[in-house]
């Protein structure tokens, strides 16, 4: 398990697998909810939506898909590039999704349309993870430890809106 995440109302809790699977736990009952199955390779990273209807799941496959949380059917499904998609991250609105990938960058997607707005760059190395602030103007990401020419960790906060970077700080 790479990766959990909390539904809105707290009733439920979403992980991922090394096999493929988002599972959704009903933390009253301690039972499986919920098998999710549609992804060729492990699932690194799950998130829900603000209003608690959707999840969505990045893989190793290289795309990110969007589930219908009640019935666990596949929605939309998005290739975010050849490469493994470490983290998803819904905005507070619920209107994009950003996802962090192998390829040193991250995409600000339309989560209902599937379309790719922005691509973020300027990471040195794989971005694990990506985060929005609770206004939803800013995005928040980090790398580091995978890049050989720069063994660092990086943290990065972009303009969400415009997609310039506003700060970046490195350490290790």
């Amino acid at each position: 398990v790479f990766s959990v995440s909390w539904s809105p109302d707290g009733k439920y809790l979403a992980s991922d697998s090394c096999y493929k699977n988002v599972i959704i736990w009903d933390i009253n009952s301690e039972e499986k909810f919920k098998l999710l199955k549609g992804h060729s390779y492990q699932v690194n990273s799950v998130s829900w939506s603000p209003d608690g209807n959707y999840l969505a799941s990045g893989s190793w496959d290289s795309t990110i898909i969007i589930w219908d949380a009640n019935s666990g059917e596949i929605l939309k499904t998005f290739n975010h590039s050849f490469f493994d998609v470490f983290s998803v991250s819904w905005s507070p609105d619920g209107k994009y999704l950003a996802s962090g990938s192998a390829d040193d960058t991250i995409i600000i997607w339309d989560a209902k349309g599937g379309e790719k707005l922005k691509t973020l760059e300027g990471h040195y190395g794989y971005v694990n993870s990506v985060s929005w602030s609770p206004d939803g103007k800013y995005l928040a990401s980090c790398s580091g430890g995978w890049n050989v020419e720069r063994d660092i960790g990086e943290l990065f906060i972009w303009d969400a809106n415009s997609g310039q970077s506003l700060k970046s700080l490195e350490g290790h």
